[in-house]
């Protein structure tokens, strides 16, 4: 079974940068796409970058050319390089896993609070 362990969230003023990490257990996450997902308050849960096991990414828009998603296979975590952050980005941040078979794990989220 996989398991998913965020950390790096935090408290930051706009405009400044923080980094989560996302370790996982287990030899499946080689096999997995990961992601990093977001929940605001009263918000549905969003997108906010995606990278596949050959390390193709995607970004939701409003994170494009802030945000950068990076794996590192050997070790079984993902990455979430926040810059320029903004007060809508605050929220609880999610790491999330497919594997081949289509089976979604999901940790147990990280907040990230931004001041103004």
């Amino acid at each position: 079974q996989v398991q998913l362990v965020e950390s790096g969230g935090g408290l930051v003023q706009a405009g400044g940068s923080l980094r989560l990490s996302c370790a996982a257990s287990g030899s499946i996450f080689s096999r997995s796409a990961m992601g990093w997902y977001r929940q605001a308050p009263g918000k549905q849960r969003e997108l906010v970058a995606a990278i596949t096991r050959g390390g193709s990414t995607n970004y939701a828009d409003s994170v494009e050319g802030r945000f950068t998603i990076s794996r590192d296979n050997a070790k079984n975590a993902v990455y979430l390089q926040m810059n320029s952050l903004k007060p809508e980005d605050a929220a609880v941040y999610y790491c999330n896993a497919v594997d081949i078979n289509l089976k979604t794990y999901w940790g147990q989220g990280t907040q990230v609070t931004v001041s103004s």
